[in-house]
């Protein structure tokens, strides 16, 4: 893995070395060892020298434009970037060139940082493995027979490997989290709002949030804090009076677990993940670390794949061939080129989640479906205010298993959704949740720290600790 940012900003800081270098530096390992990985689908190395000139610049008179000026962030393909070319790892976007940027891009250029590349992603942020993605199936830095994860599986393969210090990605069911496990890094899915969505091509939009995957808990909070905030432009954005950061330290902490969720998981995830919680237990908090009750989790992978194709049936409709990306040229009229262009467009996975949705949505199913997962999804919601009311953290693991091979679940799409089974409750609540590493032998297995809304200090706080103990391990490329 690659140096954490505190430590490049004082390379940079000192001289020892600048921005223009270290993006070579960082360029050349691109070159050598994602032919292997396949994390990105476009490295845009004149755009970043550009900006890495501009940033010397700064630092030559003086003036950065914050610690971190100077150093790249690799971004998720279904992040827009005016002037470069955002596909969502989908043909039918291929070619399209963004107009304008995303306001966690705009954020990240604020300070300095330098975006390099379009990180490879299931199309449309459709899917656990990559394996989706139009362009090319990224592969495990760990193992590269393995699935890294998704659908940010190119964000999180290009950190895991050193290629980029820290990368953006998108979580919408487990997105952000499911892949760093996956891959051995840190991944955070922030409260519902508090980072924008403008410019985030949309999958499921009460539920879609960017973030950050990084080396160490740290750089996740760095990131965080550049990208997050209100803005006018995402209507579902967190107004600045209401920000309320919930800051405990880890020894005050009254931390839970639920039983239930840990039933069926991989013994290896198990193993792992009592081994942290009786870490925790002797060396970290005074509290007792207690089992709670979240009941209506065992109804949260229909809900959450209800929800979200039926926002996807939405959001989906406007790639028609007509107003952008690509349009079939055979069509002899309207509804034709509507068919042949969506047709031609869109994978399979997708097509699966359109058509889904459009069901559930549909006359005389609204109710018994869409309806009643609504109706379940706000018994999910309540379980964690309930939950919330009486501890600070919830604490589970990420993944119920290791990471599984490339090709082994793609004929099995309900064993694929399976995938987000301890993830997808806390995007459904709206809630923070952090993924970072836990014990492992061979394969990444990582534990998951969830918290209420807005408290995204204390799970990087907790989270300190655990990394203290159990420091992600570098593949051996």
């Amino acid at each position: 893995m690659s140096d954490n940012l505190r430590s490049l900003s004082q390379k940079l800081k000192s001289g020892e070395t600048d921005p223009v270098k270290l993006t070579r530096e960082y360029l050349e390992k691109i070159e050598s060892l994602d032919k292997k990985i396949n994390s990105f689908i476009d490295v845009e190395k004149d755009e970043a020298l550009k900006a890495a000139e501009e940033s010397k610049k700064r630092y030559e008179a003086g003036s950065p434009l914050s610690d971190f000026d100077g150093i790249i962030v690799g971004i998720k393909d279904n992040i827009v970037q005016k002037g470069r070319a955002s596909q969502a790892a989908s043909k039918i976007l291929e070619n399209f060139v963004s107009p304008y940027s995303a306001t966690v891009i705009n954020k990240l250029q604020d300070a300095g940082m330098i975006t390099l590349g379009r990180l490879n992603m299931d199309e449309f942020a459709m899917g656990s493995s990559t394996e989706n993605s139009s362009v090319k199936t990224t592969k495990n830095p760990f193992d590269l027979e393995r699935a890294p994860g998704g659908s940010s599986g190119g964000s999180a393969a290009s950190v895991s490997a050193g290629l980029v210090p820290v990368s953006l990605g998108s979580d919408t069911g487990g997105s952000i989290r499911q892949p760093a496990a996956f891959c051995g890094i840190t991944g955070l899915k922030p409260t519902y709002g508090t980072v924008s969505r403008y410019g985030l091509i949309a999958f499921a939009s009460s539920l879609d949030q960017i973030g950050p995957l990084s080396t160490c808990v740290d750089d996740a909070e760095i990131i965080y804090d550049i990208i997050k905030g209100h803005d006018d432009f995402d209507s579902s954005s967190v107004p600045a009076k209401d920000f309320q950061d919930k800051d405990i330290e880890p020894e005050n902490l009254k931390i839970g677990y639920p039983p239930e969720m840990l039933e069926g998981l991989d013994e290896e995830i198990k193993k792992s993940f009592f081994e942290v919680l009786d870490y925790l237990k002797k060396e970290v908090c005074k509290n007792e670390i207690k089992e709670i009750e979240l009941p209506y989790q065992k109804y949260s992978v229909p809900v959450y794949y209800l929800t979200a194709t039926s926002e996807a049936s939405a959001n989906l409709a406007r790639f028609d061939g007509v107003r952008y990306g690509n349009r079939d040229k055979s069509a002899k009229d309207l509804e034709e080129l509507y068919e042949l262009s969506r047709t031609n467009g869109f994978g399979d996975e997708v097509k699966r989640r359109i058509l889904l949705g459009t069901f559930a949505l549909s006359s005389g199913y609204y109710d018994a479906f869409y309806g009643k997962a609504q109706k379940l999804r706000k018994l999910i919601q309540d379980d964690y205010k309930k939950a919330f009311a009486d501890i600070d953290v919830i604490i589970l693991p990420t993944t119920p298993t290791v990471p599984f091979k490339i090709g082994e679940k793609t004929t099995d799409p309900v064993s694929m959704y399976m995938s987000d089974v301890l993830t997808v409750g806390a995007s459904l609540a709206g809630v923070p949740a952090l993924s970072l590493p836990s014990p492992f032998e061979k394969l990444p297995v990582s534990v998951q720290l969830q918290g209420p809304f807005f408290s995204e200090k204390t799970l990087f706080n907790l989270g300190r600790k655990i990394e203290a103990a159990y420091p992600a391990k570098k593949p051996a490329l």
